[in-house]
């Protein structure tokens, strides 16, 4: 009867064994069907995924075509704007300096009426005086040169002249005046320095 029982044991041991391994087999070797729909849904993840990134690139490219186009037309209106500042830069000088115009052809129709030559002088002397204002006006002034010790950041030698020891170094005439824009030289004096 033992034995019975031990065979009856062993067949069932053998049994779940056996059932034991089909299962293992079943694990370890799976079906042809779950592998194509696993790959299936990875493909179809991956394709969501580059249809994800190409749409962000195109949206990308997009923003960078604007932006390339925004830019050219910035620089387009700039460099117009540039132009017609350059064109019209002296209208509003030009426009002040009309007045000044209109006096000299009043005082060259009076010359000809004119009786005597201290009309002339007078008028002259005017438009001159009306003249320096509007250049001061602007920021315009003369530079100090005759008497004054040479230097070369507001003077330009144009001559040597021998003079004593007291004049060495100073200018003694004035070829040229020279004009300072606030603070800066427009136009150098040209002078005559005492050696």
């Amino acid at each position: 009867m033992k034995d019975m029982q031990t065979d009856g044991q062993k067949d069932m041991n053998d049994d779940v064994d056996t059932n034991a391994g089909q299962a293992e087999e079943k694990k370890e070797t799976p079906k042809a069907g779950d592998n194509d729909a696993k790959t299936s849904r990875k493909m179809k993840r991956k394709e969501k995924e580059v249809d994800v990134l190409k749409k962000e690139i195109a949206d990308l490219k997009d923003k960078h075509l604007r932006l390339q186009a925004e830019f050219d037309n910035y620089r387009k209106r700039s460099l117009k704007d540039r132009m017609e500042l350059t064109r019209t830069a002296g209208e509003e000088l030009l426009v002040k300096l009309l007045p000044i115009f209109d006096d000299f052809d009043r005082a060259l129709a009076h010359i000809e009426k004119a009786d005597t030559i201290v009309g002339l002088k007078e008028g002259v002397a005017l438009i001159a005086g009306k003249f320096g204002d509007f250049m001061k006006q602007n920021g315009i002034v003369e530079i100090d040169a005759k008497g004054q010790v040479f230097d070369t950041d507001l003077h330009e030698a144009v001559s040597q002249f021998q003079a004593g020891e007291e004049n060495k170094g100073k200018i003694i005439d004035v070829a040229e005046k020279g004009y300072k824009l606030h603070e800066k030289v427009v136009r150098y004096s040209k002078v005559i320095v005492g050696v």
